[in-house]
């Protein structure tokens, strides 16, 4: 069975605070309370959708961080969103220009990389990103930036959910991230896949409101210890057929995701620097 690493969505929002972390906790120390405290030996980095982070930022993260810490990182909108984006109108970025930012990302997370913390780049494509020839190009142009870097795909567009799709990553060693998320008409239902040798989880809740709701209320969601012990087998069957396993919680409002992370943990039977379930 592989090594599966459990971690959340982001590690600092306002509404941890006094709920998952004490509220004298310098916002510098929240990385470190997050590993050494909670007991996690992962995490997801979303604020690199908003914007482009710098390789300062990054080298800063991996020295806050123990020799068995890993870090994902998630897409730029900027190559992820925005060039399929008609909406933006005149302010569509070409392919050319995305690529561009592609490759100051991939310079960004750099320390990352020689620290050997570094453990996936996650691109989550909107959706409306649809299944097309240019759309697959597209993904392995992406691919082939990050040629050195384990590299997962995040579908938001049911039309992806199908048999063509899971045998084209497969073909081209390109990860699959299964979702848990809003069974909505357009959303992708939850596939239970491994098509390289990493399996990606990520959990974002069940909030029925999703595309009405504001941004900040979007994954407010918690889930039940019934809901996470149904994912039990299924976490079973991916780590069986990977290298390494990831479970991310996105459903990050109020500090549900750290409460379902350390359950599932828990259920996982896995050891954690500590026992605390809030």
């Amino acid at each position: 069975m592989s090594n599966i690493k459990i971690g959340t969505s982001g590690f600092s929002f306002p509404d941890w605070r006094g709920v998952v972390y004490p509220k004298t906790l310098s916002a510098k120390d929240t990385l470190k309370y997050y590993e050494e405290e909670l007991g996690f030996d992962s995490v997801e980095i979303n604020s690199t959708y908003y914007t482009l982070v710098t390789d300062k930022a990054f080298a800063g993260m991996a020295k806050k961080t123990g020799p068995d810490f890993e870090f994902v990182v998630k897409g730029y909108k900027g190559f992820t969103h925005d060039p399929f984006d008609t909406r933006l109108g005149d302010k569509k970025p070409s392919i050319k220009e995305a690529l561009e930012k592609m490759d100051r990302f991939n310079f960004s997370i750099k320390p990352l990389k020689e620290a050997g913390k570094l453990g996936a780049v996650l691109v989550q494509f909107p959706v409306f990103f649809s299944p097309s020839k240019e759309s697959m190009d597209y993904i392995l142009e992406c691919k082939n930036k990050f040629a050195d870097t384990e590299f997962i795909v995040e579908f938001r567009n049911r039309a992806w959910a199908r048999e063509n799709t899971i045998k084209y990553l497969k073909t081209n060693n390109i990860g699959f991230c299964a979702v848990d998320e809003p069974q909505l008409t357009r959303l992708m239902p939850f596939v239970n896949e491994v098509t390289s040798n990493t399996a990606y989880l990520r959990l974002h809740g069940r909030n029925q409101n999703w595309f009405n709701a504001k941004l900040s209320e979007r994954y407010d969601y918690f889930y039940s210890d019934t809901e996470l012990k149904s994912f039990i087998p299924e976490v079973d069957k991916m780590a069986q057929a990977a290298n390494k396993t990831y479970i991310m919680f996105n459903n990050c409002h109020a500090g549900s995701a750290i409460k379902n992370a350390l359950t599932m943990k828990k259920l996982l039977n896995i050891i954690s620097k500590t026992t605390k379930l809030f």
